[in-house]
């Protein structure tokens, strides 16, 4: 009675094999011994392990091994991305929005030079943030794919999520 894990091949009807990860639980129910599972396809996962290995490797890991071994350590935050489907995991990683949104807080505080005190320059701040606000008439492309995605994972959550 407990929770066991195996990672093992899998083989779809067109004969390829994937990896995947199965997990499962026997249950105990109605005196009858139940057990109850699922399998994850961890081949991206497995894809990427391969590429940092690769990376490692290469001319740029040798010289700079640090950066392999910062993704080794940060591995158990990334892995978890590898569960979402491709919209969803561009959506979450795509930093463009952010990047433009820090390049105007930055152009307007180099713009203003020097402030009296902290409460001025937030309100610069502020003031951009509401003024910017106002441009964002159009969500990314990818939203779309990634809320049907969502909507999925995360079922009746997300959609209250939505409707506030």
């Amino acid at each position: 009675r407990g929770e066991e894990s195996v990672e093992a091949p899998f083989r779809t009807k067109s004969g390829r094999t994937l990896p995947y990860v199965f997990t499962g639980r026997r249950l105990h129910y109605s005196g009858e011994d139940f057990l109850i599972g699922v399998g994850i396809d961890i081949g991206q996962r497995k894809a990427a392990e391969e590429a940092l290995t690769e990376f490692e490797g290469s001319f740029w890991g040798q010289r700079y091994p640090a950066i392999g071994q910062i993704w080794r350590r940060a591995w158990s935050e990334v892995i978890p991305f590898f569960a979402f489907p491709g919209d969803v995991r561009k959506i979450l990683y795509t930093t463009n929005a952010i990047e433009a949104l820090n390049a105007k807080l930055r152009r307007a505080v180099r713009a203003r030079g020097h402030f009296p005190n902290d409460d001025a320059a937030t309100k610069l701040l502020y003031l951009i943030l509401n003024r910017t606000e106002k441009e964002w008439t159009m969500p990314p492309r990818e939203w779309t794919m990634a809320k049907a995605q969502f909507a999925v994972i995360f079922g009746e959550r997300f959609i209250k999520a939505m409707a506030a």
